[in-house]
């Protein structure tokens, strides 16, 4: 056998994959800009001297590598430089889930350890509430915006404007190695503590680079480019904000960010700024196109990425009629988060439309270096005929190694060597990956599986239906039946429940739904839980109907 290792050359450089590396494709953008609200405008070359000012503040402040830096910020180009100042420098930057209770967001600050933390003037009553209970945060550094709070009484260590202007721009970045750990955030399931979910510098970058790349293969339908204009609306604090900032600085495009999100906002912004990409989960779609300010707006063109919970087809029909080109990806906080993409091939999008909603409404294809199989309860691969369910489990190289601090949850996670999403899934014979259910909400009824998801997507057609939850309640007879939770549209009172029983018929009739899901129950109700990033609170909903 011949020993096929090459030995390199003396001067070879090792390159890490650091996320100091996704600011080289941006130093091109010399002409693209950095927009926050209508307080901040600077270019991409700006946006690293102040990269260098926060990492070198910081360090003033006593940060090392290892040490982690809390925010507590909306979005904005301050989220941004913390993106890459925090972990660049060799820490964890920890992203604060500001919409948990008082208790969560002590919990999830103690657990992280944060040395310093970043606040925006808004949250001071928050950090008021737990400051003599915060064990590790040594120094705190304000956040303050010109229509912020009055902040005089506060005390604080540094406002975050004057710790840049007296910090220098030219700090060193050195390298290391690319599996430390970059960030830090915490889920937000409804059971049970918040999970710390982590990456590395190495996972970051290599999702980076998948979803850079699977955005750009379309021929056109969902396709990012160098000429778009990107604006989340899915929170910076959550899953960083799917990846795309970091994306869209690779890229080198215009960035808007848009603060606390309102409707009037997002709408203002989208139209000022010309903002052609954006992505958000299902409720905030639904609460831009509801609000009256979107009836004056031209939203055409406009490429939206749903995620976070299924994409209901009565909503993509609302958002394709304005001209919006909706579709779904999927991903979950442990895996970074995007595994897959509902692009929708051309010849699907030239034929009729009712096949390209289809398309666009499923969870979609796997981007590229994803591995993922719909098993059985053994592991074993189903059949991927459209029919066949099973859970989704995963592989890639940017699912986060477990949760921290947390040996016998991170077990659970990887069992068999697979990320384990929970999900119920099929995969058709193009390849696109459908979820069926969450294996909690999945309702079992006269012996047969009904999911919820289904449900939902009948219901949610119907034209005077504005968001519709089905759970699943105990029923004597049945062991379960599903009970439908809906919100109709302004001035559709006199819609009753039969009429969208008669409206969920003709599915039945078409084979689309079992006619055990057909609720025997349907509640008209002003509006839906939510959770603290927007999607339904099944739990808090089933919890309540018990009550």
């Amino acid at each position: 056998m011949t020993n096929s290792t090459i030995a390199p050359a003396t001067g070879a450089y090792h390159y890490p994959l650091l996320i100091k590396q996704l600011l080289l494709g941006a130093s091109a953008a010399r002409t693209q800009e950095i927009v926050y609200r209508d307080h901040v405008r600077f270019g991409y070359g700006t946006l690293r001297e102040r990269i260098g000012r926060l990492a070198s503040g910081l360090q003033s402040l006593g940060v090392t590598p290892g040490d982690s830096v809390a925010v507590m910020d909306w979005d904005s180009h301050r989220y941004l430089e913390s993106y890459f100042a925090v972990p660049m420098m060799g820490a964890v930057i920890m992203t604060v889930n500001v919409r948990l209770n008082l208790e969560q967001i002590l919990y999830t600050l103690n657990h992280a350890k944060p040395r310093v933390l970043l606040v925006n003037a808004e949250f001071i009553p928050i950090v008021a509430a737990l400051r003599h209970r915060l064990e590790s945060v040594e120094k705190i550094v304000l956040i303050s915006d010109p229509d912020a709070p009055d902040s005089s009484s506060f005390a604080h260590d540094v406002e975050y404007e004057a710790l840049l202007a007296r910090s220098a721009a030219d700090f060193v970045f050195a390298d290391f190695d690319e599996n430390t750990r970059a960030s830090t955030f915490y889920t937000t399931g409804t059971t049970g503590l918040p999970k710390g979910v982590y990456f590395s510098h190495r996972q970051l970058v290599l999702h980076t680079m998948a979803e850079t790349m699977a955005m750009a293969l379309p021929a056109s339908q969902g396709r990012f480019h160098r000429d778009d204009v990107y604006m989340p609306m899915t929170p910076m604090f959550h899953v960083h904000a799917w990846g795309f900032p970091y994306t869209a600085t690779l890229a080198g495009v215009k960035q808007v960010y848009p603060g606390r999100y309102t409707p009037d906002g997002l709408l203002a912004l989208y139209q000022r700024e010309g903002v052609t990409i954006s992505h958000c989960v299902p409720t905030i779609l639904h609460m831009v196109l509801s609000h009256p300010n979107a009836a004056g707006v031209d939203l055409r063109g406009w490429k939206l990425i749903i995620g976070g919970s299924a994409l209901p087809k009565g909503l993509a029909q609302a958002a394709l009629a304005r001209g919006v080109d909706v579709f779904a990806g999927y991903g979950m906080s442990e895996t970074c988060p995007v595994l897959t993409l509902a692009h929708v091939d051309t010849d699907a999008l030239n034929s009729d439309h009712g096949a390209a909603l289809d398309v666009r409404t499923l969870a979609g294809r796997s981007i590229p270096l994803v591995d993922l199989r719909i098993v059985d309860s053994d592991m074993r691969d189903v059949p991927a005929d459209g029919k066949s369910v099973g859970e989704v489990v995963v592989r890639a190289p940017w699912l986060t190694p477990g949760y921290l601090h947390n040996a016998e949850a991170s077990e659970a996670l990887w069992a068999g060597g697979y990320l384990h999403t929970n999900d119920i899934g099929l995969i058709n014979s193009q390849g696109y990956l459908q979820i069926t259910d969450r294996l909690k909400d999945v309702i079992k009824t006269g012996g047969e599986w009904v999911s919820s998801l289904d449900v939902e997507n009948v219901i949610s057609q119907y034209a005077a239906v504005s968001e519709c939850a089905v759970i699943g309640i105990k029923d004597a007879k049945w062991g379960e039946r599903p009970l439908a939770l809906v919100v109709l549209k302004p001035g559709q009172e006199a819609v009753s429940a039969d009429d969208i029983r008669q409206h969920m018929q003709a599915f039945v009739d078409r084979g689309v739904i079992s006619k055990f899901g057909i609720p025997q129950t349907i509640r008209f109700v002003p509006s839906l839980e939510k959770t603290s990033v927007g999607k339904l609170n099944k739990k808090a909903m089933r919890e309540n109907i018990d009550a």
